[in-house]
């Protein structure tokens, strides 16, 4: 059994408007935007994710008293803020930990002889967390002199920026989209404007409107659905070497990559067959239009 009716195939040459270069088009554009659109997914991950981490931690100075040693007074402010409400884990950092931190960013040589801050990071309960005026108030009652940084500033800056970013790479999305959506329009109306005078001879032979449309529409739907799997496959492809190359992170950890991820994608090839379906029956009713006019004109 032949998948197209035998008139369909004389009627309708597949290279009559270039179709397999518009397919190709299509293809390239549907590949894009499927991955700006894992893209937008993954940015907005990662962007909560930072804000998650900054809301879920705290960092806190403390200035020894006289008689006492920095790592003393380091450890009674960790032992203080472990048994606080809304507290977690609160750790002491020890210079060797210290000086890992700044090793990137100051080098090796002039780490021995820079002196450093007393610092206890503080990991917060994720369900109710503690303020920065409790966790003050901890501090003082145990007698400590500590500044508390609850990153409410780096916080405000980073939530900023992540939301920039799902913003720009949301936008990235929508565009390409578009670009694709109108590759499709475009093929769909070329491919009907090649075949225009079909059109009339088969209106004025008496072939009912719906019949026409239809013939177009069967034909650049599966176009574009056979163009928008092949986008679609070509985007996979790239996430699962991403995923593989990369890890539990994917290839870049300010990015991630989720296998979730390519269940956003799968749509594409139903939803490029939808907007070629309605462009061609649009299209193909609109040239109609004349043809018709004329038959009533002649009855």
């Amino acid at each position: 059994m032949r998948l197209f009716p035998r008139s369909d195939t004389d009627l309708l040459p597949r290279e009559a408007a270039g179709e397999t270069w518009l397919a190709a088009v299509i293809a390239v554009l549907c590949f894009i935007a499927c991955l700006a659109a894992v893209g937008a997914a993954s940015a907005d991950r990662a962007a909560q994710g930072w804000a998650r981490q900054l809301r879920a931690e705290a960092t806190v100075q403390v200035r020894p008293r006289v008689g006492e040693t920095g790592a003393t007074a380091a450890a009674r402010a960790a032992e203080t803020l472990a048994g606080t409400d809304g507290v977690a884990e609160a750790v002491a950092l020890d210079r060797k930990a210290a000086e890992d931190l700044l090793r990137p960013w100051l080098g090796e040589a002039v780490l021995p002889d820079m002196p450093l801050p007393f610092l206890v990071t503080v990991r917060l309960d994720p369900d109710a967390p503690a303020s920065a005026v409790t966790l003050s108030r901890a501090l003082a009652t145990a007698g400590l002199d500590a500044s508390v940084d609850d990153h409410a500033q780096w916080r405000g800056d980073v939530e900023r920026s992540a939301a920039l970013i799902t913003l720009m790479a949301g936008f990235a999305f929508l565009l390409t989209a578009g670009a694709a959506g109108a590759a499709i329009v475009y093929a769909t109306r070329a491919g009907l404007m090649a075949r225009r005078s079909v059109i009339e001879t088969l209106s004025l032979a008496g072939a009912s409107d719906s019949a026409i449309a239809w013939l177009f529409q069967r034909r650049f739907g599966l176009l574009a659905a056979g163009a928008g799997a092949v986008g679609m496959a070509l985007a996979l492809l790239v996430i699962g070497s991403v995923r593989f190359l990369g890890g539990s992170d994917g290839l870049v950890a300010a990015l991630p990559l989720t296998w979730g991820d390519a269940l956003i994608i799968l749509p594409c090839p139903l939803i490029a067959a939808g907007v070629a379906v309605v462009s061609a029956r649009l299209a193909a009713l609109s040239r109609l239009s004349g043809p018709a006019r004329r038959r009533k004109r002649l009855a």
